[in-house]
């Protein structure tokens, strides 16, 4: 059944039309936020089939707008939606932590006993003498996925909380079997 039978016409043009903009955006967003991620993270396969979704979306969501093109709350809805979409898209992918980081920690202090922390935990590690500005340094280089981050960063801060670190995404990796 229409939803104009279940709503009057100034409920429907005020309130549920724009609620359904609002909600229609929030979940296209999303889904192109994380389509966008997805595929910079090297997750190609799954682009195509969000995409669709998201396209689908923001027709039916473009087509009320149209519908109801003088109704201002429902230009409201669609700015609040995208960025309500952007912000739920980011959390959501936080919260997946999908793929790989580099660690690179660069330290003053002698970085043996941060290199065995590391290791004890599983990460490998490789670490290089350089020189920095202001003298000899210890650079450690660790590959992690992203759900541990928090606990490879605790280990330097535990180890060294004045370590210099960088934290970069990784899109490929190779191993090589000897």
């Amino acid at each position: 059944m229409p939803l104009e039978s279940y709503f009057s016409e100034e409920t429907l043009r005020w309130v549920v039309i724009p609620l359904l903009i609002f909600l229609a955006r929030l979940t296209d967003v999303t889904i192109g936020t994380l389509r966008l991620i997805f595929t910079a993270r090297g997750f190609r396969q799954i682009a195509p089939v969000l995409g669709f979704f998201e396209v689908l979306i923001w027709i039916v969501a473009m087509s009320q707008i149209m519908r109801y093109a003088d109704n201002w709350p429902s230009y409201l809805a669609w700015a609040g939606g995208f960025a309500a979409g952007n912000y739920t898209g980011l959390k959501i992918e936080e919260r997946l932590a999908l793929g790989n980081l580099l660690l690179r920690v660069i330290t003053a202090l002698p970085a043996v006993d941060l290199m065995e922390a590391l290791r004890s935990r599983g990460y490998g590690v490789t670490l290089l003498g350089a020189r920095g500005s202001q003298g000899d340094v210890s650079v450690l280089f660790t590959l992690i996925k992203r759900k541990n981050l928090p606990d490879a960063l605790a280990l330097v801060h535990a180890h060294n909380p004045q370590a210099f670190y960088t934290v970069e995404d990784v899109r490929h990796t190779s191993v090589r079997s000897r």
